[in-house]
């Protein structure tokens, strides 16, 4: 609707423009990223303070939705075992799974 050439500021205060579709994808990287697994081996950043489903080979890649996220650390608090917007994530995942796909590419972290 609006295109390429309606801007904003994103991250707000950085100074960088964007367009909607771009802050669309950086949310989605950010919120994702939640929930892969990290570079530096101690597991998806959504899962750091329970070790054992963060990082033990028969819980790691079962991942729990949680209701709200740590600030800094990204770690999941609240509840876990609703899948309400949270779940919403998993969709956008799959989305770009499929697109990796159609592009003969990878998204993995």
């Amino acid at each position: 609707y609006y295109g390429e050439n309606y801007l904003v500021e994103c991250p707000t205060g950085s100074g960088k423009k964007s367009s909607i579709l771009g802050v669309s994808d950086m949310l989605s990287d950010r919120l994702t990223n939640l929930f892969m697994p990290s570079k530096d081996g101690k597991g998806r950043p959504a899962l750091r303070l329970h070790e054992k489903m963060a990082t033990d080979q028969h819980f790691k890649d079962n991942i729990l939705f949680f209701e709200h996220f740590h600030g800094d650390s990204g770690r999941g608090v609240g509840a876990s075992h609703q899948t309400g917007w949270t779940g919403l994530v998993a969709k956008i995942i799959q989305a770009r799974g499929v697109e990796a796909a159609e592009a003969g590419t990878s998204n993995e972290a």
